[in-house]
């Protein structure tokens, strides 16, 4: 296994059984400062490399015991989140469908360009980045939405339908100055510092409240 730059640094696990390519490419990509994990076997790699880690997978097509596209469907099953580069020296038009079909963030043949694997590589770390983020922002929401009372989630769904406090009130039988103290209480709950980010982050839970 070869492991290059910091350990905080984006993890790429990289799966092929040809061990010149392995070294090749775990060298190239060590260039631009990410981590790299070698696999020679794909059945390994899917029992143990670390699925919490930010990165990318690169992943031969054509490997002994269980194909590259196989493997990246059971992954897709899986839940994991890391995007998946295909490589491959025989590609074709129907095994490209096929892996952008389970979810494949690039297909590349070899013998590949450096400058095009890097990019590829380069964008999929972002773009993983950006995925675990909304995931943590979405989950952050998820839980500070169960925080609230039944009368708040009441007052928060009005609020998302667009009603004022003096329809709020009217709707739910309150007082103005008791819609101003749960509207407080909601935007600090939520941890909301404008209407339009609270009803961008808490609309699809509001909806799926009252489903």
């Amino acid at each position: 296994m070869t492991d290059n730059a910091t350990p905080l640094s984006p993890l790429i696990h990289l799966v092929d059984d040809d061990a010149a390519v392995r070294e090749g490419l775990a060298l190239l990509i060590g260039t631009v400062g990410l981590r790299v994990q070698a696999w020679a076997d794909p059945l390994a790699f899917a029992a143990g490399f670390d699925r919490a880690s930010i990165g990318a997978i690169v992943l031969d097509v054509r490997m002994p015991g269980t194909s590259g596209l196989a493997l990246l469907e059971q992954l897709l099953a899986q839940g994991v989140d890391q995007p998946v580069i295909m490589l491959t020296g025989h590609g074709t038009v129907d095994m490209c469908r096929r892996a952008f079909k389970a979810g494949a963030a690039e297909f590349l043949e070899k013998p590949v360009d450096d400058e095009v694997l890097l990019e590829a590589l380069q964008n999929a770390v972002r773009q993983h980045v950006r995925s675990r983020e909304r995931h943590q922002a979405d989950q952050q929401a998820r839980e500070r939405h169960a925080q609230l009372s039944g009368r708040e989630r009441e007052v928060l769904g009005l609020i998302v339908e667009g009603l004022t406090n003096k329809e709020i009130g009217r709707a739910l039988e309150l007082s103005p100055r008791t819609v101003e103290t749960h509207r407080a209480n909601l935007f600090a709950k939520l941890g909301a510092e404008s209407l339009a980010q609270l009803i961008r982050r808490y609309a699809a839970l509001v909806d799926s409240d009252t489903a």
